[in-house]
């Protein structure tokens, strides 16, 4: 029997959660560190992550051998312009991702001076904080709605089998008019519209319901002002794809809901994982 690895969703959330880990934080931490410590089969060769912090004008893999780390932000403290994550590019995963895009009819760029961006280093600090995993980095194409990144992440599918972590690293919601205009406390109520939000999509998520969550800016509540633009939310349709969720006479698997922690009222950090 073919085993192979899981595929995660995460919210990144602001920079600031290099900072300040609330509660998700930790259980990253831990997850990652139970998935470099579990024997695996097949072992853990490296991840691959989509961050809406890398757009393109189409598909794009970052080949960089040494990727440096990329404060891309503004007006935050300066501990947090100190931090590096030194973890190894992956040149030879890199080719496999884009042949196995090119295979599936998306013809992919690589891109040797990519750096890590905060979409990527800041939650790959909590997964695996030793920065000792390889990483490459798949671009959101600037063009590109749930059904087209979805077919980006099952084009890719195949490499859970060959120890490649899979993640879309986005953000449940992200709404930054409200966040910057409230300058609301970590620890301040979630507001409800975040709640409704979020639960609609797991809701979606655990009942397979694709045609649903793909058309989720129509259907779900307050679709528009969790995500004024959706570039935020796409990524979780990267890691869908990869776990092959809501095909078509596949055998249902239950997303594990890792937390579902809100921070700063308006930024929901849903994280789930998919077998």
């Amino acid at each position: 029997m073919t085993t192979q690895l899981p595929v995660l969703s995460l919210s990144h959330g602001s920079p600031m959660f290099a900072l300040d880990v609330g509660q998700t934080g930790p259980i990253l931490k831990n997850f990652g560190q139970h998935l470099q410590d579990a024997a695996q089969t097949p072992a853990l060769r490296g991840v691959v992550i989509m961050s809406p912090h890398w757009m393109t004008r189409g598909p794009a893999v970052m080949t960089n051998p040494t990727p440096p780390t990329w404060h891309d932000f503004g007006g935050f403290p300066p501990a947090l312009y100190q931090l590096q994550y030194p973890a190894p590019g992956a040149p030879a995963l890199a080719q496999d991702v884009l042949q196995a895009l090119q295979a599936g009819g998306l013809p992919a760029q690589a891109d040797a001076k990519r750096p890590f961006d905060h979409g990527a280093w800041v939650p790959l600090m909590h997964l695996f904080p030793r920065a000792d995993v390889p990483v490459v980095q798949v671009a959101l194409p600037v063009e590109a709605g749930p059904r087209e990144v979805y077919a980006l992440g099952f084009a890719l599918r195949h490499l859970r089998e060959q120890g490649v972590f899979i993640v879309g690293s986005g953000g449940m919601t992200h709404n930054l008019g409200e966040f910057f205009g409230g300058r609301p406390e970590l620890a301040d109520p979630a507001d409800p519209y975040v709640i409704a939000f979020s639960r609609w999509v797991e809701e979606a998520v655990q009942t397979n319901d694709r045609e649903r969550l793909f058309n989720y800016r129509t259907l779900a509540p307050n679709a528009v002002r969790a995500h004024p633009t959706e570039e935020h939310f796409l990524p979780i349709f990267f890691a869908l794809g990869a776990a092959g969720w809501g095909e078509p006479g596949a055998a249902p698997s239950p997303a594990d809901y890792l937390g579902r922690e809100v921070m700063y009222r308006y930024l929901a950090m849903d994280a789930f994982v998919l077998q």
